[in-house]
C-alpha cells in the first residue's frame, strides 16, 4: 500500500543471510542512514515476511532501518513447510534468539522496536526479554497472541461474519467441542498435499474476511501458492501454541517497561486485533501513548500516517552541516589588518566575529 506522505522508495544499502542455528538461516537488509537512530522493523503475520514498503515509514535521513524476516519464511531458509521437524524450531523464543543474533552480527547496542500486527506480540516479548537493548515501541494494530486472542479470532469473531465463518468451520472437519485452530493445524501438518492445499484456502479465505473489515484490503489470499502455504502454516502453529508464552506472560511484564517510550496505534474498527487491547496496556504504561483512529481497522492509511509521525517524532533530526568561513586583510600587526570569521550552521548564520588593529590596539569589529 502506498501513500503520498510517505517517504520516499529507498533500497537496501547492505543485506545477507545470517545463520542462526538449528540449521536455520534468516534473511536481513538495512537501508536508510548509517549513521542514523537505529530501528528493527518486525513483520506480522507470523510468516508474513517483509515487502519494501516498511522502509518508507522510516525517515532515510533520520534512521537506519533494518528488517529481516522471521525464521522460516520469505527468504529465509529452510521454509517452514519444507521441513516439518523445523516447526518444533520455530517458537517465540527462537525468534528472540535470532534477534538477538543479528542484533550483535551488525553491532547494535539499541533499537527502536517497531512491529505491527503479530510483531506487536513479538516486539513486546522481546522487550521483556532484553530491555537493555530497546529504546522505545511503536506498535501498531495490537495484539497478544494469547489463548484469548486465538479464541476471539478463531471462534467468537464468527459472530460478526456469520457466512464466512461457517465455512471456515464446515472446511476444518472440527467435531462438536473442539477448536477449530487444532483442527486447521492437523490439516496443515497432514502429509496429503491435497489436504494441505484445501486448508490453506480455507484459512486463508477466513483471514480475508476477518483482517478486511472497515475496507482494507491486504489481499493475503492472493499470495503465491508457497506463501499462502507458509503463512497458513505458521499463523496456525503460533496460535495453536498460543506463542508459546504464559497467557498472560506479556501482560503481568509491562511493569518491567515502564521506562521505555511507547506508542500504540489502532484502528477502532479493528476486530482481528480489538482496540481494548491496546488501550489496557497503555493504562498501564506511564510512558505510553495511546492513538486511536476511528474509521480504519487492522491497518489503513491513517494509521499508516501516524505511525510515520511517531517514527520521525522519536529520531533526532540529522546533524546539519557546519560551515566556517574566515577572511582576513592587511599585514598582521599592523594598522588596518583585522581578521573576520563567519559561521554558519546548516546554512544558518550564527555567529559572526571579527577583529581589527587600529593605532596598535587589537579592538573587536563585530
Amino acid at each position: 500500500m502506498s501513500f503520498p506522505w510517505a517517504f520516499a522508495p529507498i533500497e537496501p544499502f547492505a543485506s545477507g543471510m545470517l545463520a542462526v542455528g538449528d540449521g536455520q538461516e534468516i534473511y536481513w537488509e538495512t537501508s536508510g542512514n548509517p549513521q542514523g537512530k537505529t530501528a528493527l522493523y518486525l513483520h506480522g503475520g507470523p510468516g508474513g515476511g517483509m515487502g519494501a514498503g516498511y522502509r518508507r515509514h522510516f525517515d532515510p535521513d533520520r534512521y537506519l532501518i533494518v528488517g529481516f524476516e522471521q525464521r522460516g519464511c520469505g527468504r529465509s531458509r529452510p521454509l517452514a513447510t519444507g521441513d516439518p521437524a523445523a516447526l518444533g524450531r520455530n517458537t517465540t523464543h527462537h525468534l528472540i534468539a535470532d534477534i538477538e543474533a543479528l542484533r550483535t552480527h551488525l553491532g547494535v547496542d539499541k533499537w527502536l522496536v517497531n512491529g505491527v500486527s503479530w510483531g506487536t506480540t513479538l516486539a513486546l516479548a522481546y522487550a521483556q526479554a532484553r530491555p537493555a537493548r530497546v529504546s522505545e515501541l511503536v506498535l501498531m494494530a495490537t495484539t497478544l497472541t494469547n489463548p484469548d486472542a486465538v479464541e476471539w479470532i478463531t471462534e467468537t469473531v464468527g459472530r460478526l461474519f456469520p457466512r464466512e465463518w461457517d465455512a471456515f468451520r464446515a472446511a476444518s472437519g472440527a467435531r462438536p467441542g473442539r477448536r477449530l485452530v487444532d483442527a486447521y493445524y492437523e490439516l496443515l501438518t497432514d502429509p496429503d498435499e491435497e489436504v494441505r492445499n484445501r486448508a490453506v484456502d480455507a484459512w486463508m479465505a477466513w483471514e480475508d474476511a476477518h483482517i478486511s473489515m472497515g475496507g482494507a484490503k491486504h489481499g493475503l489470499g492472493d499470495h503465491d501458492p508457497v506463501r499462502r502455504r507458509v503463512f497458513a502454516t505458521l499463523v496456525v502453529h503460533y496460535w495453536k501454541h498460543a506463542a508459546f508464552l504464559p497467557p498472560t506472560a506479556l501482560t503481568d511484564a509491562i511493569p518491567t517497561l515502564h521506562h521505555l517510550p511507547a506508542v500504540f496505534i489502532q484502528g477502532k474498527l479493528d476486530v482481528s486485533g480489538p482496540a481494548a487491547v491496546a488501550w489496557t496496556l497503555h493504562k498501564s504504561w506511564p510512558r505510553s501513548q495511546f492513538i486511536l483512529i476511528d474509521d480504519e481497522a487492522h491497518g489503513g492509511p491513517q494509521m499508516a500516517q501516524a505511525m510515520i509521525q511517531a517514527l520521525s517524532t522519536l529520531a533526532p533530526p540529522p546533524i546539519p552541516f557546519v560551515e566556517w568561513h574566515t577572511t582576513s586583510w592587511g599585514e598582521s600587526g599592523k594598522t588596518g589588518a583585522g581578521w573576520r570569521s563567519v559561521v554558519r550552521l546548516g546554512g544558518w548564520m550564527v555567529m559572526r566575529v571579527g577583529w581589527g588593529v587600529n593605532g596598535g590596539r587589537i579592538s573587536r569589529l563585530c
